[in-house]
């Protein structure tokens, strides 16, 4: 984590629309944190969806996050993360 963050003002809060988003702390939640942030997120719209979770998440913690989460991230998703970072390509679903 880079620094000390409120997630209630780098995070969209329909991602979180479940939540009280001023009650997570970004170092104990970024489990649950980083895949809400990319959930929506599609080709169009991932460079500006991954900065804000760069705003607080390194390179290496996003990857490492996406590549063990049990939410429901796209395919797409994880493929646009490896390239982004230069690391092995990973997936979500797997036919």
């Amino acid at each position: 984590m880079k620094t000390k963050v409120n997630i209630a003002n780098v995070a969209q809060k329909k991602v979180f629309w479940d939540m009280d988003m001023n009650k997570l702390s970004a170092k104990e939640d970024k489990d649950v944190i980083i895949p809400r942030m990319l959930l929506a997120t599609n080709e169009k719209t991932f460079r500006k969806d991954i900065a804000s979770v760069e705003k607080v998440y390194t390179a290496n913690e996003i990857y490492a996050v996406l590549k063990n989460t049990k939410e429901r991230i796209s395919n797409q998703v994880c493929r646009m993360v490896a390239a982004r970072y230069n690391k092995p390509t990973f997936l979500r679903y797997k036919f």
